[in-house]
């Protein structure tokens, strides 16, 4: 399996040099000086020029050209290499298994689904796990980790699943550390919806709320609130399918009955997609009467399947909560920008910290 090959994680992953690779992300093929660098860090220039000199040593930064100067002589510019390094990204789903591997920039290189069965057993699903990623990784050298996304509950804390819907077994067991040590590589786990909400968080704009709905095999929610992803005290956030709407309701996998994720999945089951829109209103004007949300991003399986029948119902319903207490309605939208969200979030896990994000 390869690893951090001739990358310094622990420096990479300092705080000063964060700051630097962050600006170099941004600044993109155009590059930046190590002047700009250190008047936007407030680092001192002597700090940049050694964080870079590191940089540039290690193939993570490479010139750029140069930028004619207003006095003196031309100042050089920096960019980042973004084949230097790369990431996993792993979404574990009740039946499938997606696997992707990008680059330091956050750009997919490589992306592979095969079937999975999330009761199989743990041994099982480990096994899948490793086969997927050391496909993806055969070629490439500075694996820097992989994130592993799966349905919740589970404490992102200590990377252990709770007892997850439908598949209570998982309760309890290791999965990060189990995982770190068959992969040969650091490991971090989150619920799928908020591996997805960070990957839409880092293409957003700034100070920006949101909450990112999937419908697929589950419902959950990723929670975005002033420009970073919310997770809670006890990293339980975002248990969106599981609040009770209908008291008499039908049981829910969860052990409760009447819950959103129950009410709306039968509703697709019969082929009812504009219940199931509006069942999937309900909650999202729930979460926008709580959080006073700036948008809704929809997402998921179900939803990429039929996206219209869901943006025009849940936009109803939202207008409606809007219009009673005189509001403006919260707007709703896809959520674009890629077709592996959860997998792709999963892998900025591990790129976002090394940017100081």
């Amino acid at each position: 399996m390869n690893s951090t090959t001739g990358i310094n994680l622990p420096a990479l992953r300092s705080h000063n040099t964060a700051l630097v690779l962050g600006l170099l992300r941004t600044a993109g093929e155009a590059g930046i000086s190590r002047l700009e660098v250190a008047e936007r860090t407030g680092l001192t220039p002597q700090a940049v020029s050694k964080i870079t000199a590191r940089l540039r040593a290690e193939g993570v930064a490479a010139d750029a050209g140069r930028r004619a100067s207003t006095g003196g002589k031309p100042r050089t510019l920096l960019r980042l290499v973004p084949g230097a390094a790369h990431a996993v990204g792993l979404h574990l789903d009740r039946d499938e298994l997606t696997t992707v591997l990008v680059d330091l920039s956050g750009a997919p290189v490589t992306a592979r689904t095969a079937p999975l069965d999330l009761g199989a057993g743990a041994e099982s699903v480990m096994a899948a796990v490793a086969r997927e990623v050391v496909a993806v990784t055969a070629r490439v050298d500075g694996v820097l980790g992989a994130g592993a996304a799966m349905p919740g509950p589970l404490d992102h804390a200590t990377g252990v699943p709770h007892r997850v819907t439908g598949f209570p077994e998982w309760n309890g067991f290791p999965l990060r550390d189990t995982l770190a040590r068959r992969l040969g590589l650091p490991v971090v786990l989150d619920k799928d919806t908020n591996a997805a909400a960070l990957g839409l968080a880092l293409r957003g704009g700034a100070g920006d709320s949101f909450a990112y709905l999937h419908l697929g095999t589950g419902l959950g929610a990723g929670l975005v609130l002033g420009g970073a992803l919310y997770r809670g005290a006890r990293t339980g956030a975002g248990e969106f399918g599981h609040q009770t709407v209908q008291l008499d309701g039908p049981p829910c996998d969860c052990g409760g009955r009447g819950c959103l994720e129950a009410l709306c999945l039968a509703a697709v089951a019969r082929g009812d997609l504009a219940e199931a829109a509006r069942v999937l209103g309900a909650g999202a004007a729930n979460l926008a009467g709580l959080l006073d949300i700036d948008r809704v991003l929809l997402g998921g399986r179900v939803i990429g399947s039929a996206a219209e029948p869901f943006l025009r119902g849940v936009g109803a319903v939202l207008a409606e909560r809007a219009e009673r207490g005189g509001e403006r309605p919260v707007p709703v939208a896809l959520a674009h920008g890629t077709p592996h969200p959860v997998a792709e979030g999963a892998a900025q896990l591990i790129l976002a910290p090394v940017f100081g994000l």
